[in-house]
């Protein structure tokens, strides 16, 4: 079905989906909050999709960002071939390596080596939120996160959408942060006090990028608010109190509650969200608990990102993450 010209990007992703439920009736796509998120049922993710089921995923995930099921207990290689439907998967992370048999799967453990601090990073309110591995010139596609052992409570994860988050900008602050770009780098969060281990592997495996603040999907054309609070470190071309700034009333905003959604985990429920145009943030109170958490994490190749001024994402230092099969890290 052709769609009229004169749509909105998000009439045509609505527009797009409902196209794709009228082939797949049995799928049912619930949103959860009114810019970001929605469940899917009526797919069974251990079994090979047809082409019109992954298409109605898709269409979701690229209309509500992050997309969420229930009582999905794959294997790891289950995993990895639902994930593959998608798209070629990276290395399970550039910097902290993969789970021992399945390249392509990353371990978030409760203590895993992304949280090798020995003292506690500073807490602000944007503090944690992040977009995956922007500090790559070609930052992940897509994440799928499973959930395996899962606390009886704690341990949600948020999720922000950047496309509405760079639409409710003023136009004159949307047109200065056309022109600019930031520099995105692997390490440390302020205030951290990083182990050896940690600060070793990250020296083995150096990552910084130039991104432009304001970047534009490679699928549906949107503008996207492309500031990773983890990873952007300054804006290129201010004083570093502008950057300082500037940054910090960009980051308040993007993770404003109306732009997000927070996700309770089960045992068997899992995560798959565009990484191109979100943001998320692991939980803290997890640590306040005794309970596990154990999840597993597949990622997707992704594209260097484009500036709405046309020019594209720079490598400072570093390698493009690249397919697993491939991948030289």
């Amino acid at each position: 079905m052709n769609a009229p010209l004169n749509l909105s990007p998000r009439q045509l992703l609505q527009q797009r989906l409902q196209d794709a439920q009228t082939a797949t009736p049995h799928v049912t796509v619930n949103p959860q909050s009114a810019h970001i998120g929605a469940l899917i049922g009526g797919v069974d993710l251990r079994q090979p999709l047809t082409a019109a089921e992954v298409n109605t995923i898709r269409s979701a995930l690229l209309q509500w960002k992050v997309v969420f099921f229930r009582e999905q207990h794959l294997s790891h290689e289950q995993h990895v071939a639902f994930s593959s439907q998608f798209g070629e998967l990276t290395i399970g992370h550039p910097v902290f390596g993969h789970v021992d048999g399945h390249p392509e799967l990353y371990s978030i453990a409760k203590y895993r080596r992304a949280n090798s601090y020995g003292s506690e990073p500073e807490r602000r309110p944007w503090t944690g939120w992040h977009t995956d591995v922007t500090a790559a010139v070609n930052p992940p596609a897509g994440s799928i996160l499973r959930g395996v052992t899962i606390p009886p409570y704690g341990g949600d994860t948020q999720w922000t959408n950047l496309v509405a988050a760079y639409e409710a900008l003023s136009e004159q602050l949307k047109a200065f942060l056309n022109t600019l770009r930031g520099e995105h780098r692997f390490s440390p969060p302020a205030g951290a006090n990083p182990t050896a281990e940690y600060l070793e592997l990250i020296q083995q495996n150096t990552l910084v990028s130039q991104h432009p603040l304001i970047t534009l999907h490679p699928e549906t054309g949107e503008k996207i608010l492309f500031i990773s609070p983890g990873f952007l470190k300054s804006i290129s071309g201010l004083h570093t109190r502008e950057s300082r700034v500037l940054l910090e009333l960009l980051w308040e905003h993007a993770v404003r509650s109306e732009f997000t959604v927070r996700f309770k985990w089960e045992p068997g429920s899992i995560a798959f969200w565009d990484n191109r145009s979100t943001a998320h943030v692991a939980p803290q109170d997890i640590f306040d608990l005794e309970f596990d958490r154990q999840l597993y994490r597949s990622t997707l190749v992704g594209t260097v990102p484009v500036g709405a001024d046309g020019r594209t994402s720079i490598s400072v230092q570093g390698n493009p993450v690249l397919a697993a099969h491939g991948a030289a890290f």
